[in-house]
């Protein structure tokens, strides 16, 4: 089923696998994208050399400006479970830069497994040029380790569409507290600062309001950052990882406009709960 998705009608919350959901939308009809995929946790590591094969006919451009066939060479040389999951993952990053309007830009939302790999993905996807930041959001929550530094963080890429007309107001985004606010002003420390490429914040609270008990749920702020920072009111933001809806409720109480796509039936009805009464919004199956 094709979702009935305009420009001009209300929020959409699809229910089916995004890569055919998200084929069917028009070119360029999004301001924002942001995705939170799986983060294949269960791959088998094994080394092996890298290699890349270079052409003049190539249809993506890399390094030093030069053509090459496919970046799958590189991503496929480990082992099985690794190039199953960028089988998966590329078309669907692959629809992200068809998707997105000449301002737009995408959020990718990866830990240290694969983010390193994406970037090489996107560099060829988007081109180098449109790397705009990689962030790092460290939290103080997770499984100790004892053998290896504890791993506190996750990676978010941030690329656009166009590298000379990309909208970006961080003047809009929430200030944080400094972390040595007697370094500065009285005036400055009470307006607070602007964030960094490092986001300190804590993970959804497991006793807190915000819980819904989806696994992976990405907490308000983060998002609020990412939505208040590359997008304006009236703008339209997809995301097709929608997990519990977290981007979606963000999105709607900072009045900007919202497709959801997620495959989970639980994950559905979460997401259909946290969204706004006041907010028009369809329900579909694809």
């Amino acid at each position: 089923m094709q979702p009935p998705w305009t420009p001009d009608g209300p929020d959409l919350v699809v229910h089916g696998d995004n890569l055919p959901v998200i084929s069917t939308l028009p070119d360029e009809s999004f301001r924002l994208i942001y995705i939170d995929p799986p983060f294949n946790t269960g791959r088998t590591q094994r080394r092996q050399a890298l290699t890349t094969q270079r052409s003049t006919e190539g249809t993506r451009v890399g390094f030093g400006g030069n053509n090459y066939d496919t970046i799958k060479g590189v991503l496929y040389s480990y082992d099985d479970t690794f190039a199953d999951y960028w089988e998966f993952l590329e078309p669907r990053l692959q629809e992200a830069w068809r998707l997105l309007d000449d301002r737009g830009t995408l959020y990718l939302h990866l830990d240290y497994r694969e983010v390193h790999y994406a970037k090489v993905a996107l560099d060829a996807l988007f081109g180098r040029d449109s790397f705009l930041n990689e962030i790092i959001w460290a939290y103080d929550y997770g499984a100790r380790a004892t053998k290896k530094w504890p791993s506190k963080h996750d990676t978010i890429l941030v690329y656009v569409k166009n590298p000379k007309n990309y909208y970006f107001n961080n003047e809009e985004v929430d200030r944080e507290p400094y972390m040595a606010p007697g370094l500065v002003t009285a005036e400055k420390a009470a307006r607070g600062k602007l964030p960094t490429d490092v986001w300190w914040h804590t993970i959804v609270s497991p006793t807190g309001k915000e819980k819904t008990g989806y696994a992976t749920q990405k907490p308000e702020g983060i998002l609020r950052r990412i939505v208040q920072a590359s997008s304006q009111p009236g703008d339209w933001v997809l995301d097709f990882f929608a997990g519990s809806g977290t981007t979606g409720a963000v999105a709607q109480a900072l009045k900007r406009r919202v497709v959801l796509v997620e495959q989970n039936a639980a994950a559905i009805e979460i997401i259909t709960s946290r969204l706004s009464n006041e907010t028009a919004f369809a329900k579909v199956s694809a």
